[in-house]
C-alpha cells in the first residue's frame, strides 16, 4: 500500500520561502497525477499545484500561485515537491501532497484517492 508522507513546513516571515517534499513509500505509477492542496481554517481545501506523472510530466497551477510556485518530481527518489516563493500571509494553511486519476490537472479534491497527513505553513507579515 502506497503511503505518502510530507515534510518541509514551518514559519517564515512574508517573502520568504520553503521547499515541500513528499515521500511516497510505494510505487506511483497508477497514478496519473500527482498534486499539492491546502487548507486554511474555516475553508475549502483547495487545489495548488499538480504534475502529471508520465512523460512529459505537465504541470497545473492555481491562479493564486501561479509565478510563486513551483511543482517538480524526482521519479528516482520517488518523491514531490512544491517550491515556495514569495510566500503571503494568505499562504498559510495546511499543505497535502495527494494522488490521482486522469483527471487531476483540474486540482480537484475528488479527483484524488490517496492523500498525505499534510505539513503545516505558517506565512507572518
Amino acid at each position: 500500500q502506497v503511503e505518502l508522507v510530507e515534510s518541509g513546513g514551518g514559519s517564515v516571515q512574508a517573502g520568504g520561502s520553503l521547499r515541500l517534499s513528499c515521500a511516497a513509500s510505494g510505487y506511483t505509477y497508477r497514478y496519473y497525477y500527482m498534486g499539492w492542496f491546502r487548507q486554511a481554517p474555516g475553508k475549502e481545501r483547495e487545489g495548488v499545484a499538480s504534475i502529471y506523472t508520465g512523460a512529459g510530466g505537465s504541470t497545473y497551477y492555481a491562479d493564486s500561485v501561479k509565478g510563486r510556485f513551483t511543482i517538480s518530481r524526482d521519479n528516482a527518489k520517488n518523491t514531490l515537491y512544491l517550491q515556495m516563493n514569495s510566500l503571503k500571509p494568505e499562504d498559510t494553511a495546511m499543505y497535502y501532497c495527494a494522488a490521482g486519476g486522469w483527471a487531476g490537472y483540474r486540482l480537484n479534491a475528488e479527483q484524488y484517492s490517496l492523500w498525505g497527513q499534510g505539513t503545516q505553513v505558517t506565512v507572518s507579515s
